[in-house]
């Protein structure tokens, strides 16, 4: 029965267009993650009515250590964030990581939830040098998404087709926090055959 669930699930859209970021991202010499739980640092100290992932935390050495990505000294929240896709590229050297998050969003209704959320997208921000939404053609217009946002949207099948660039990510300088580096020790990545994998590490 688990195996079913997990075929069922592997056959919907959102998870198939996934996968295709993943292959393109893969195929630029990026190590990939899917769904992974992060814990992001966010301004806001509200809680939340009923998810209950965000509380109220003093400042950590790695808060400080962030630069322009800290959100402020005595303020704050940690929130468990689970991006789509994460990706690093492949690299020897820390400063070229460019950590890289890809929201995939099969329908409107699951777009216009996320922008509606800021402290979510805010959680994306922290964690990544540049963010991306990507969706089927036909879901939203540019304009929808917020300006610090990159948009990529597929054209064809869910499984097929091309990947389009509309928009460029605004990009933010990011060195990934201690927390992340433990999750990505704990969590293995993507693996996917590509036809030009680019094995070798970038200089």
């Amino acid at each position: 029965a688990q195996a079913r669930q997990h075929r069922v699930r592997r056959r919907s859209a959102h998870d198939r267009l996934a996968e295709r970021v993943c292959v393109h991202l893969a195929a630029q010499g990026r190590i990939v993650w899917r769904e992974l739980s992060l814990r992001a640092r966010i301004a806001t100290v509200a809680v939340p009515e009923a998810s209950g992932l965000e509380i109220e935390m003093p400042p950590l050495d790695c808060d400080r250590a962030q630069g322009s990505k800290q959100t402020g000294s005595g303020s704050g929240a940690w929130r468990m964030a689970r991006p789509d896709v994460f990706s690093v590229r492949n690299t020897s050297v820390e400063d070229y990581l460019h950590p890289m998050v890809h929201e995939v969003k099969a329908s409107r209704a699951d777009l216009l939830s996320d922008l509606r959320n800021e402290a979510k997208r805010e959680s994306y921000r922290w964690l990544s040098c540049e963010t991306y939404f990507v969706f089927p053609a036909g879901v939203a217009q540019a304009q929808e998404i917020p300006e610090d946002f990159g948009i990529w949207m597929a054209k064809g099948a869910a499984d097929g087709g091309a990947l389009e660039l509309v928009r460029p990510a605004r990009h933010t300088a990011c060195k990934l926090p201690f927390v992340v580096w433990m999750a990505l020790a704990r969590s293995t990545p993507v693996q996917l055959e590509v036809d030009d994998p680019q094995g070798e590490l970038v200089p």
